[in-house]
């Protein structure tokens, strides 16, 4: 064991105190009695001063450990952490709190609701409709329009300017709707169809009234049909003196939206000829699309003998008879059901 400076002196001096002790302070036979007084005296005076210093010695050594054991157990050792450390508070580390804050705050807001209402208002929208041409009728398409609050889009209506209709076709303008309103059998034939195809492809809704299938299913419109899921059945004729009431139509499913979703459309009872003989076409479903008929000559045949088709989700319309047979304040407000039905599809395709 290491010895400190304050065990060397205790050593020392007892060292001392034995040695004092050993030493013959008794004399010998030829001193005088009074010589041994004065020299045990002596001894003895010797002696307590030793002992007061050793016992002075003890005392400072033993504050002196006293100490020494108390600047030990301050020190930290190996397995020993300190405690009476205070803890730093002008850098004390954050909390998790604002990092939770921080996380919160850049978290990306929900994209704001599509306004469906205001999207159909500002439509783009190209009609033909070749009836424009015949001073006698009333363009029923072009009222249906008029009376729809259409603003902030671009409509263009060429009425039966086949050349116009194919420029506008092929415009940079994004069209939402493309109505084919051909009841009169004129223009729109072979490469018109192949453009509206490309078209449709690209987005574009749909209303096609075609009553002249018997003449062009075999054709360039062949490919649209059958995107769509419909097939050409037979010719509907009309010879003069006809009942009228042999070409009223029946609605296949009289709860479907179409027929409610912007006016309440009964089915087509009251017949009103203008056209004789080939007055349309009779369709059936094909094979391919989604395809459903919507109204045909017998309320029992949901497949055949259809005259009005919807596919492509709702966003492509077919009509195969003609709108001047039928009654005006019926007829607007179905073809009022038809955009507003193929222009909500369309935008809603568009969300997805």
């Amino acid at each position: 064991m290491k010895l400190t400076k304050g065990r060397w002196i205790i050593v020392t001096l007892s060292l001392l105190v034995l040695l004092a002790c050993s030493l013959p302070f008794g004399g010998t036979a030829v001193n005088t009695q009074g010589t041994q007084e004065a020299e045990s005296l002596k001894e003895t005076g010797i002696a307590l001063g030793i002992q007061s210093t050793m016992l002075s010695y003890q005392v400072e050594t033993s504050q002196a450990q006293s100490m020494l054991l108390t600047l030990e157990a301050s020190q930290p050792t190996a397995t020993q952490q300190p405690t009476n450390t205070p803890e730093p508070t002008a850098t004390a580390l954050p909390t998790a709190t604002p990092a939770v804050e921080a996380a919160v705050a850049s978290e990306p807001t929900a994209a704001p609701e599509v306004d469906l209402k205001k999207q159909i208002q500002q439509a783009n929208i190209l009609v033909f409709e070749d009836i424009r041409g015949y001073p006698d009728l009333e363009p029923r398409v072009q009222r249906a329009i008029q009376t729809m609050d259409f603003s902030g889009g671009k409509i263009v209506q060429v009425g039966d300017a086949v050349g116009n209709f194919m420029v506008e076709l092929n415009s940079p303008t994004q069209w939402d709707l493309i109505i084919v309103a051909a009841e009169a059998r004129s223009g729109v034939r072979g490469e018109f169809w192949d453009v509206i195809l490309e078209r449709v492809n690209q987005g574009s809704a749909l209303i096609a009234e075609v009553w002249y299938l018997d003449d062009t299913a075999a054709g360039r419109i062949s490919s649209l049909l059958g995107k769509c899921g419909i097939k050409y059945q037979r010719d509907w004729v009309r010879d003069e003196g006809a009942d009228p009431l042999d070409y009223s139509m029946y609605w296949l499913d009289s709860g479907h939206e179409l027929f409610s979703i912007y006016n309440s459309v009964g089915p087509l009872y009251t017949v009103t000829p203008y056209w004789i003989y080939d007055v349309g076409d009779l369709i059936r479903l094909g094979s391919g699309g989604d395809a459903t008929l919507l109204a045909g000559l017998y309320s029992y045949e949901k497949s055949s003998y259809g005259t009005l088709a919807t596919c492509l989700d709702g966003q492509m319309i077919f009509q195969t008879f003609s709108s001047h047979d039928y009654r005006y304040d019926q007829v607007v407000p179905l073809w009022q059901n038809y955009i507003m039905y193929t222009l909500t599809n369309h935008f809603q395709k568009a969300e997805e």
